[in-house]
Order: C-alpha cells, then sequence, then structure tokens
C-alpha cells in the first residue's frame, strides 16, 4: 500500500533528502586529486581557452593553496604537478611558477572565509555572453543553483594581475558564490571542491543556453519564490557530490593519468 501519494510537497522534500544523506556516496579523493580531476572535467566540458584560467584551492596551512603550473593546459594537470603557493604567489611546494593572474585568489580567499575553492575560466559561451555586458539570465530549473547566486562586473578592470583588480573583484563576487566578468569570463568561489567544479559546468551551460534564447525571442524571468525553492533544492553538499563523482567516472575514462 502506498503511503506518500497524498503527502504534501514539502514533506516529500525532506524525506528525499534524508534519502539522499544515506544513499549517495561521498568520494574518497584527496584534494589534490579532486582539482586534477576538475581541471579534466573543465576541459572536457568547454572550458579550455589554451593556457588561461586557473582553478585553485585553499591548501592545509593558512594563508596557502593549491593552483596548477603556468604553462600546463587543464587537459594536462594531474596530482602530482600542482603547486601550492602562498598569497604572494611564492611557489611553497612543485616545481615552476603560477600564473600572475592568481593574485585576484589571494584577495577572494581573505575576504571570504566561506570559500575553499575558485575556478576562473574563459569557457566559450561564458565569455561570448561576457562581451555583450548583460548579466546571466538564470530562467531555466536546472541552472537554478546560480539563482539569485551570481554576480556581474560591468566594467573590465583589465588583466588580472595587480592588486587593484583582486579588491575590484572581490568586492564585485560579495557573498555570492559566481560572477560573470565583463569582457573576460565567469568565476566560481566554491565552498567545496566539488560544488565550485559543477556549478562552472552549469555556469557555461547557462551562458550557452542565454545566448540560444536571446537569438529566438525573449528570455522570460522564473517567478522568484520557484526559483529560490530549486535553488535550495540542488545546491546541496550531497547533491554537489554525487553530480563531481558522475562527472569524475566520465573523465577518467579518457583520463585516467590525473590521479598521479
Amino acid at each position: 500500500m502506498t503511503t506518500t501519494m497524498n503527502a504534501p510537497k514539502d514533506q516529500l522534500v525532506k524525506l528525499a533528502e534524508q534519502q539522499m544523506m544515506t544513499a549517495l556516496i561521498d568520494n574518497d579523493y584527496n584534494a589534490r586529486q579532486k582539482l586534477a580531476l576538475t581541471c579534466r572535467i573543465l576541459f572536457d566540458g568547454g572550458h579550455d581557452s589554451g593556457l588561461a584560467g586557473q582553478i585553485t584551492a585553499r591548501a592545509p596551512e593558512p594563508g596557502t593553496y593549491y593552483t596548477q603550473r603556468l604553462g600546463l593546459g587543464f587537459d594536462e594537470i594531474t596530482a602530482s604537478s600542482l603547486l601550492v603557493v602562498d598569497e604572494d604567489l611564492k611557489v611553497l611546494q612543485g616545481q615552476g611558477m603560477a600564473n600572475p593572474a592568481n593574485r585576484f585568489h589571494s584577495w577572494l580567499y581573505r575576504a571570504r572565509p566561506d570559500v575553499n575553492c575558485i575556478i576562473h575560466t574563459h569557457a566559450l559561451h561564458s565569455a561570448t555572453l561576457s562581451m555583450l555586458e548583460v548579466p546571466l539570465a538564470v530562467s531555466h530549473m536546472d541552472i537554478c543553483p546560480l539563482f539569485e547566486d551570481c554576480a556581474f562586473l560591468k566594467d573590465w578592470p583589465g588583466i588580472p594581475v595587480g592588486n587593484e583588480e583582486g579588491e575590484i573583484i572581490a568586492n564585485a563576487i560579495g557573498d555570492k558564490r559566481a560572477i560573470l566578468l565583463a569582457h573576460h569570463g565567469l568565476l566560481i568561489a566554491g565552498g567545496s571542491i566539488e560544488e565550485a567544479c559543477v556549478l562552472a559546468l552549469l555556469f557555461e551551460r547557462a551562458a550557452r543556453m542565454q545566448l540560444l534564447a536571446m537569438s529566438a525571442g525573449e528570455i522570460r524571468p522564473i517567478p522568484e519564490t520557484l526559483g529560490k525553492e530549486a535553488h535550495d533544492w540542488i545546491s546541496t553538499p550531497k547533491r554537489h557530490g554525487a553530480a563531481f563523482n558522475y562527472y569524475a567516472r566520465r573523465a577518467l575514462r579518457g583520463h585516467g593519468d590525473c590521479l598521479g
């Protein structure tokens, strides 16, 4: 006999959330492996732009973080090739140098103790949208993790290698988890590597959908209440973790070397 067919929506949501807590299994990758997987996942997801873009995560020591070595593409990153740098971008572990544009990551980590992973890429559709100087439009259920959670920086401050750019970007994103940088690209400030990776993929999909919708007509907004509901429903550590695990399995089929 069924017991939930007459249950209200809020009760069904709570039940599903309880089930996900035990049914969805967390991964056991370490931080280096998660970052290497993220690089490969985003490469496959259209975030490649040569050597442009940075993916970082906090390292164990305060004021330090992992980043890729300048000169390697996202499809070449391995767990062992990642650097550990301090806020001045001095290399503490590893060989080579960090991208000088990583400086704004240092500012954002200072401003946002809740952020543990930053992803900045020049993904094709996001970068294309940035040329129009319009904010990201979140008007589809799948993209709702970014609903009212994506800022917009309309004025391009130039190459992000100075402290000024770090202050501007950190102030512009505020307490949100994403931002579209005009004439530049996307940035994600995630509470975890898994969350940041999934949101970066969603951001690029949202930009692509927006460009397609704008070419066909006027984008219609979704109701605020429903958008917030979908945001909170999808944006949970368990959901982001499960999505990341799927993308990781898919990436490992073609990038089995990245964990080493």
